[in-house]
C-alpha cells in the first residue's frame, strides 16, 4: 500500500499528520497553510452556466501535497479592495502538478465574480497553502455516502477522483442535489467515473426540471425515502456532507430521524457559498478597556491592542498580514501558536482540543487577557 492509498485507511492524529500523510510524491511541495505563494492559471473550464473550474500551477512548477477535501485561501485586489476567500481544491492529490478550484458565481460575490470575469490562462493569483480537516482520512470504513448540494460537490469530487485514480474501487454512493439538471456540476464526469468504478453509484435530485423536459430523475429535495431507495444500507456508511448551511442542517436532521449514527457523520466546517464575515470595528480605548502589547516572534514587530478587539482585527489594523477567511472561528485558516500570554477564545469548531493543548489559537475569535507573543 503506497502512501496516497494509505490516506483512505489511516486515521490522522493531528493537523500536521494530515500534511505528513501525503508524502507519497517524492519532491512534492510541503506548503504550510500560513504561507502565501503565487499560482498561475493554466486553464478555465465552463462547468455550468454559473460555475467554472480554474486550474493553476505553482510558480516554481513543483507538485503540491494536500488531502482530498482540503481547501485553499486565495487573495486578490478586486476594485481596489483586498479580498480573501476559501475554495475547496476540486482536483485530487493524485494529480499534484495542477491545483483546481471550482467556483460558483454568487450574486454580489466580490471574489467569485472577479474570478469569472477576469481569471484567464497566464493570470496569477496569490494563495495560502492547503488547509482543512474535511477529508476521507477521518475514517477507515470501506463504505461511504457522499451527500452534496450546489458547489458543495467539490470536496467530494476530489475524494472520488483520488480513489478512482488509485484503483481502490471503493463502495461509494454519491448523491448530489441541484436546482435543475443544467446546474449539476461534474454531471458527465461522474457518469464516466461510474463506468470506471463499478462500485461507485451516482444519483441526482433536482428541485425543478428547468429546460430538460426529458429529465427522468426525481424532482424536489432529498428525502429519507429516496435515500433508502438509493442506499438501503445508509446506516452502515460513513457520511460526508457539503453544501449550503441549510442543506447540511436538513441532511443531518434527516439522517438522525433515519437512525444513522451521528458519530459517523462529517460535514464541511463552514458554508462556502457565504461571504467572508467582516468584523465590526471596535472603538479605541473605550472606558474599562485594557490595553496589551502583541509581539511577533519571527519579525520582532509589535503592536498594541485592547481586550475588546480580536487579535486578528488588531493585527490587520497594524498592517500585519495573517491568512484568514471566515472570521468566525469556523474555518481554522488563522490558526497560530501563542508562545507567551493568554487569550479568551470563543471558537465554533475550527480548532481541535489537541491543537489547543499545543498552544494553537484562532486569532479571529481570540481576545487578549495579557501581553502576547505570537509565532509569526
Amino acid at each position: 500500500m503506497n502512501c496516497v492509498e494509505s490516506m483512505f485507511h489511516q486515521l490522522p492524529q493531528t493537523a500536521d499528520r494530515l500534511t505528513d500523510a501525503a508524502t507519497w510524491e517524492q519532491g512534492a511541495r510541503h506548503w504550510p497553510s500560513g504561507e502565501q505563494q503565487t499560482l498561475t492559471c493554466c486553464r478555465v473550464i465552463d462547468e455550468t452556466h454559473d460555475v467554472k473550474t480554474f486550474e493553476f500551477r505553482t510558480e516554481d512548477g513543483l507538485p503540491v501535497r494536500f488531502e482530498p477535501g482540503q481547501f485553499m485561501t486565495v487573495s486578490a485586489d478586486v476594485h481596489g479592495h483586498r479580498l480573501e476567500r476559501c475554495y475547496t481544491i476540486s482536483s485530487p492529490p493524485t494529480r499534484p502538478y495542477l491545483v483546481s478550484m471550482t467556483v460558483k458565481r454568487v450574486p454580489g460575490g466580490g471574489m467569485s465574480n472577479w474570478l469569472h470575469e477576469s481569471m484567464q490562462p497566464g493570470k496569477q493569483l496569490r494563495a495560502y497553502g492547503p488547509s482543512g480537516t474535511f477529508t476521507a482520512t477521518v475514517s477507515a470504513t470501506p463504505k461511504v455516502l457522499y451527500l452534496s448540494a450546489g458547489s458543495g460537490v467539490t470536496p467530494l469530487m476530489s475524494m472520488t477522483r483520488a480513489g478512482i485514480d488509485l484503483g481502490l474501487d471503493r463502495d461509494i454512493v454519491f448523491v448530489h442535489s441541484a436546482r435543475t439538471p443544467a446546474d449539476i456540476v461534474f454531471r458527465k464526469e461522474l457518469q464516466r467515473l461510474r463506468e470506471l468504478s463499478p462500485r461507485l453509484r451516482t444519483y441526482f435530485v433536482c428541485e425543478d426540471i428547468g429546460n430538460e423536459q426529458d429529465w427522468a430523475g426525481p424532482t424536489g429535495r432529498l428525502s429519507l425515502p429516496l435515500l433508502r431507495d438509493w442506499a438501503p444500507d445508509y446506516r452502515e456508511r460513513e457520511v460526508f456532507t457539503c453544501g449550503p448551511a441549510g442543506y447540511m442542517s436538513a441532511v443531518r436532521t434527516m439522517l438522525a430521524e433515519g437512525g444513522h449514527d451521528p458519530a459517523r457523520y462529517h460535514q464541511e466546517s463552514f458554508d462556502f457559498s457565504a461571504g467572508v464575515a467582516v468584523e465590526p470595528a471596535q472603538p479605541e480605548h473605550a472606558s474599562g478597556q485594557k490595553s496589551f502589547k502583541v509581539t511577533l516572534s519571527r519579525s520582532s514587530k509589535s503592536f498594541s491592542m485592547t481586550d475588546s478587539d480580536t487579535v486578528l482585527s488588531a493585527a490587520r489594523r497594524a498592517g500585519v498580514a495573517i491568512p484568514s477567511s471566515c472570521s468566525q472561528g469556523i474555518c481554522g485558516t488563522c490558526k497560530t501558536r501563542v508562545l507567551e500570554g493568554t487569550v479568551d477564545m470563543k471558537h465554533q469548531g475550527g480548532i481541535r482540543d489537541r491543537e489547543i493543548e499545543r498552544g494553537l489559537r484562532l486569532l479571529c475569535c481570540s481576545r487578549p487577557t495579557s501581553d502576547l507573543v505570537l509565532d509569526l
